[in-house]
């Protein structure tokens, strides 16, 4: 099968059998690590906005948040329940989720978003880009193509074929990355989004890059968590690509099996 065909179709049914035992490890091995995670970059302590994934809420998102707390952030959850409709009253919330933080903090905030969360979060900083410092996504499916997911017939169930959002003219440019520096964390063993579909064109401000961990697992994958705090802790308008250095180099793929 052709790269192009394989790009829009969803992830294996093997891969997506997998991740529920996969992700039980990569939380076991999050709580194992905890102690050392401490240990990991600490940046300026600016905002953090994280947003759940596709009918998840906050809960998901506090062993994550929890961490960056710990690192001196002010990380925080959306506080709108369940990530299940893309609605313009949820687009206004999360607007004005970000907005209040952006103003209760003076700073910009760096958003991190899972999955669905991902594709909201680099949306959201389009929307309002004064308020955005970066956005790192999760294993999101950064495209408008639903085939390339396992739970693309559910959002439709849920959303309808095109979503409200959508059907106001917003929402239109899912394939344009944000005016500001954005990280795709992807993982080719992804069983729920096909990892090909999680790729945006490099550039500058932009990166993708690849983990060995489970959709479920990417939020507590100790991996994960080290490119998310390398992230955060760069000094504001002094990006620059993810370089895994000295020990921790041997858990991340190497660079050219993306292509």
């Amino acid at each position: 099968m052709s790269t192009a065909a394989t790009a829009h179709r969803p992830p294996s049914d093997w891969l997506a059998f997998t991740e529920a035992p996969r992700a039980v490890f990569e939380f076991a091995s999050f709580l194992a690590l905890r102690p050392m995670l401490s240990f990991l970059p600490h940046g300026d302590g600016h905002p953090v906005l994280v947003l759940p994934g596709f009918l998840a809420s906050d809960t998901s998102t506090f062993p994550l948040r929890n961490l960056l707390i710990g690192l001196g952030y002010d990380a925080v959850g959306w506080d709108l329940g369940r990530n299940v409709q893309i609605t313009e009253t949820r687009v206004k919330a999360m607007g004005a989720c970000l907005n209040a933080l952006h103003k209760r903090t003076g700073r910009k905030v760096s958003i991190v978003g899972w999955s669905l969360g991902g594709l909201l979060a680099r949306e959201l900083a389009k929307l309002h880009p004064d308020a955005v410092r970066q956005v790192i996504s999760l294993g999101s499916p950064l495209t408008g193509d639903r085939g390339i997911s396992k739970v693309g017939r559910i959002f439709e169930a849920l959303n309808g074929p095109v979503p409200e959002v959508q059907r106001n003219g917003r929402f239109t440019d899912l394939d344009t990355p944000p005016p500001m520096p954005s990280t795709s964390i992807f993982t080719k063993s992804d069983g729920v989004v096909q990892w090909r579909g999680s790729i945006q064109p490099e550039g500058a401000g932009r990166e993708n890059v690849e983990v060995l961990a489970s959709h479920i697992g990417l939020g507590v994958n100790p991996t994960v968590m080290w490119v998310i705090a390398d992230r955060l802790a760069q000094n504001e308008g002094e990006w620059a690509p993810f370089e895994a250095k000295g020990f921790a180099a041997w858990a991340f793929p190497d660079k050219w099996a993306l292509h």
